[in-house]
């Protein structure tokens, strides 16, 4: 990404840099999204599996979540034919292409978790 110009001014291709990581932010918004798409990648899952696995979110919430991720083509949903239906979700080849941000997001995470408690525990 380039610099601000001399000017004080931002160039087009940090715009063009800052406008795609909004992009990004608008599509995985909210407190569910990437932590549904972390699970589903570890293979396809069942509605009931996901709402227990994705502790504190609600039926409404899980389905909306589900619903914006498969209108973004992230996520695929599949209608079992079970005695009750069942219904299964699985990741895109379109989102698995977020899977190595997703484990770099969760590596982060774990260093993060690691230093805040070391610091704690040097106080």
């Amino acid at each position: 990404m380039g610099n601000t110009a001399a000017n004080g001014h931002i160039s087009e291709e940090c715009k063009r840099h800052f406008k795609a990581i909004r992009d990004t932010q608008d599509i995985l918004s909210g407190k569910w999204k990437m932590l549904i798409m972390g699970i589903l990648g570890s293979g396809t899952r069942r509605y009931l599996e996901l709402q227990r696995l994705v502790k504190g979110i609600g039926p409404k919430m899980l389905s909306k979540e589900l619903q914006e991720l498969e209108i973004n083509g992230l996520v695929s949903r599949t209608v079992m034919q079970t005695k009750p239906l069942t219904v299964a979700y699985t990741l895109t080849d379109y989102g698995k292409s977020l899977k190595p941000i997703l484990d770099d997001m969760a590596e982060w995470g774990k260093n993060h978790r690691e230093r805040v408690i070391k610091d704690l525990s040097n106080q």
